[in-house]
């Protein structure tokens, strides 16, 4: 049975006239944002909770009364309203948006000067990247914020990546540089959570229309978003474009179930292996103590079978991304057996002599992939042909240490260094183009196919 807007009325007034105390008992057991009022009606405090009758509930008790954090507040409070949400999520972009516009002045109060959390949405960029700031920029940006929780807002930032699937990495990504369809995507991409534009694996049209999506959720306009995807999804089902319509589905299906996500803490997580290039050079410039930033990096690894075939890989990176056209790959010719210090000397002379014989041009740093041992090598190779060796280090495994020629004990470089991470990612790759050549020589041997 409806309600008329008689009853709807004399309901509202016999609400108003509760007590605050009394109010809060008819509040539902959801999520939602509260408002705490003066004897004026001014909103003076906004917050957001899971569960709006438990957390507002908890004003009104005797410890609250006297705690130094709530006393003020809570004796000013003549009146409680409440917004309603479908989820955490919302209601922490409603807290958000309300604290923002209406600027309440306990919630000023209890900012104590400090700098309160963003999301910021890189706009201008071709594919905007979402980040998570206490420095938002002054131009250039889209922000939302700002939040009281830095926790519960990153906990939001996973939550949210997980149905627009957008970049959260400072890469400054072009669709016209064809380099990036060579650059390894981070651990995100492996995990759904992004459409890995730094790989060119989405257009850059498609890409901004999730971030669209993702203003518009943002920005509370939830039911116009979800018209637009059914009707898109419709759309590309006529246009027997399936698998459009299969993505466009499970993402409406993933903002319905947004409020089955949990607590928005659980889900804060540490940073994804995320490689920028332009900060690992600027790393490397620093660490190293070189005179320039360092354009040209390459990597080298032995791979090997017990008493097969043992190989070797250079790998070539420019501007700290792979160069697919400067790799190389060797069968080792001078060692038998299984001899990786051998072999790296093989190797490391070969390709020096060569680039000497042929007028080329030195990389800026030599990556061995190994410990002491591979590094000794690699040196003694190159003063065996008289070659005056680039900054040459190598990197190993077990505990990613870092060894210099003339120095005695490795250096343990953050694991969050974007210098570490550059070197991981040339490490890594040498291993990867090693291994693959070995397998296909293998492969060969099987079927009675070698060169």
């Amino acid at each position: 049975m409806s309600t008329t807007p008689e009853e709807f009325q004399s309901a509202a007034a016999a609400s108003k006239a509760l007590a605050p105390r009394e109010k809060v008992k008819t509040f539902p057991l959801t999520s939602g944002v509260y408002l705490m009022k003066d004897s004026v009606g001014r909103v003076i405090y906004v917050g957001k909770a899971v569960n709006l009758k438990s957390r507002v509930s908890s004003y009104f008790t005797k410890p609250a009364a006297v705690d130094f954090r709530t006393a003020n507040l809570v004796a000013e409070i003549c009146d409680v309203d409440f917004i309603p949400t479908e989820s955490e999520i919302d209601a922490l972009l409603l807290e958000a948006r309300l604290i923002k516009d209406i600027q309440p002045r306990f919630n000023t109060a209890l900012k104590d000067d400090k700098t309160f959390p963003y999301l910021e949405i890189f706009v201008r960029e071709e594919f905007p990247r979402v980040e998570f700031t206490r420095k938002p920029r002054s131009r250039g940006t889209k922000l939302y914020g700002p939040f009281l929780n830095s926790r519960q807002l990153r906990g939001a930032i996973v939550v949210l990546q997980r149905v627009f699937r957008f970049r959260n990495c400072s890469l400054n990504i072009k669709e016209a540089e064809e380099r990036w369809r060579w650059f390894r995507p981070c651990l995100l991409a492996s995990l759904n959570q992004c459409t890995a534009p730094c790989n060119l694996r989405i257009s850059k049209e498609d890409y901004r229309r999730d971030i669209r999506r993702l203003r518009l959720f943002l920005e509370g306009k939830r039911n116009r978003l979800f018209r637009e995807l059914n009707e898109e999804m419709r759309s590309a089902a006529t246009e027997l474009k399936f698998e459009k319509a299969a993505r466009l589905r499970d993402q409406i299906k993933s903002l319905e179930s947004l409020n089955f996500c949990g607590n928005l803490q659980d889900h804060a997580q540490p940073e994804a292996f995320q490689i920028d290039p332009r900060r690992g050079l600027l790393g490397l410039k620093k660490i190293f103590n070189l005179p320039a930033v360092p354009r040209r990096i390459e990597g080298m690894d032995i791979a090997h079978l017990q008493g097969g075939e043992t190989v070797a890989s250079c790998v070539q990176f420019i501007d700290g991304l792979p160069f697919k056209h400067g790799y190389k790959r060797f069968k080792i010719r001078s060692v038998d057996g299984v001899d990786d210090f051998a072999s790296m000397r093989e190797v490391v002379s070969r390709h020096f002599r060569r680039l000497q014989q042929e007028g080329g041009a030195f990389p800026d740093i030599l990556l061995i992939d190994g410990g002491q041992g591979q590094l000794s090598a690699a040196m003694a190779a190159l003063d065996s042909i008289g070659a005056k060796p680039p900054l040459v280090c190598s990197l190993a495994k077990r505990e990613e240490a870092l060894f210099l020629p003339g120095e005695s004990e490795p250096r343990l470089l953050s694991k969050h260094s974007f210098a570490l991470r550059l070197l991981q990612y040339v490490r890594d790759e040498s291993h990867r183009f090693a291994q693959h050549y070995h397998h296909l020589l293998r492969k060969k041997t099987t079927l009675g196919d070698v060169d």
